[in-house]
């Protein structure tokens, strides 16, 4: 019977790939995940008015404006969303009793 070799460990992997073990683990720093997110709704934004002005003008088919204004009114409404629950939560956390 041939002896199994042992697994490398997850940072051995994950340096051999250029990550700490916390990034291959998924893990990230919470205010980076707020400001992708943030960015990436922007970018979803800026994306959005480009393409609607690109078919005002005539450069874009009406299937493609269509989904980038359903786009950008899915992404505000995320955000509007996620605004009210950090709302909400702060507001529970001013009534809290010390």
């Amino acid at each position: 019977m041939l002896p199994i070799a042992p697994l490398s460990s997850a940072s051995q992997v994950a340096s051999a790939y250029g990550k700490t073990a916390a990034q291959s683990a998924g893990t990230t720093d919470f205010g980076e995940m707020v400001g992708d997110a943030t960015k990436s709704a922007l970018n979803t934004i800026r994306t959005s008015e480009q393409v609607a002005a690109a078919g005002v003008s005539g450069n874009a088919d009406v299937q493609q404006v269509v989904q980038a204004l359903s786009d950008a009114e899915l992404t505000m409404q995320t955000v509007v969303a996620v605004r009210d629950k950090v709302l909400g939560a702060y507001n529970d956390i001013m009534k809290m009793t010390i």
